[in-house]
């Protein structure tokens, strides 16, 4: 989405704003001096955006679940048989070079700015305006992030990151994880969406490409759908995927928080089709609720 998209919403959203201070104007006692109401836009995001960028929960979370890693890596180190992924793995796994694979977005960089920049100048989420932040490789790291990646690269690990960013940014998802210190191996080991003509948004396809050629000891994702594709699912589809893979949680599969999207929005929310009050009314039947007596 180009600039003038912003400045045209920040141009619409300063022409209500004066208009509503005119009719609070307006409303007060004849001879009375106006009163200047305060007019702050609403979104259901303001709260999860914030609490990645400023909490230090947030930050000591995501430093706590990458020295986890860095402990479940060592195990995998000495444990010829672990992998992360059974199902995928050739029967001679046990020769193969070891692999790690994390998702980008919101597990290894941090996109708040973007979700920033959508609350605090009104915009709507585009592909186009997605495209624009991603190719600005302006993205920054989560804590621990690079230091776990190093680490696993100085013990001849590679990190691939199977990231649903479009091939059209590949590049410069490149150059972001580059610069912010980032491993990136002497080969291709960025998988995007639609990089092959199976890869689409569903990433167990992608994963097992990896597993064809290395011993994959981990994966680390923010969304189900980094582990598995059963991410599609309704609330009660997920939960029993979920249950279902219990005795990976934790130990080679970790999962970071990410309270702002993902999967887990559009299973309680229902579909983008519908309306934001229509999404938010379905969020808020799905609460669970103490009722006083």
């Amino acid at each position: 989405m180009s600039s003038n998209f912003a400045r045209a919403s920040a141009l619409r959203r300063s022409i209500i704003a004066a208009a509503l201070v005119a009719i609070a104007g307006c409303a007060t006692t004849p001879g009375a001096p106006a009163e200047t109401a305060l007019i702050v836009p609403q979104n259901d995001n303001l709260n999860a955006t914030l609490w990645m960028q400023q909490s230090v929960e947030y930050k000591a979370t995501a430093q706590s679940l990458f020295a986890l890693a860095r402990l479940r890596l060592d195990e995998a180190l000495k444990d010829k048989s672990w992998t992360a992924v059974p199902d995928k793995q050739p029967k001679d796994y046990k020769k193969l070079p070891l692999a790690v694979i994390v998702d980008c977005d919101e597990t290894v960089i941090d996109n708040s700015t973007f979700e920033g920049a959508a609350i605090k100048d009104g915009l709507e989420y585009t592909e186009e305006l997605w495209t624009q932040y991603a190719n600005s490789a302006s993205a920054g790291a989560i804590p621990g992030a690079v230091a776990f990646a190093n680490y696993a690269a100085s013990k001849g690990v590679t990190i691939f990151y199977v990231t649903n960013r479009t091939f059209d940014t590949e590049e410069a998802t490149r150059e972001n994880l580059k610069a912010l210190g980032f491993p990136l191996g002497n080969s291709d080991t960025i998988y995007t969406k639609g990089e092959r003509p199976e890869w689409t948004s569903k990433k167990e396809s992608r994963i097992a490409a990896v597993a064809e050629t290395h011993r994959v000891v981990l994966l680390m994702g923010d969304n189900f759908g980094d582990f598995l594709d059963a991410a599609s699912g309704s609330v009660a589809d997920r939960q029993a995927a979920y249950e279902a893979a219990s005795e990976h949680w934790g130990r080679d599969w970790i999962a970071m928080p990410n309270p702002t999207y993902g999967s887990w929005e559009g299973a309680a929310g229902g579909p983008y089709s519908l309306s934001e009050d229509e999404r938010r009314q379905n969020k808020i039947n799905a609460l669970k609720a103490w009722k006083p007596e």
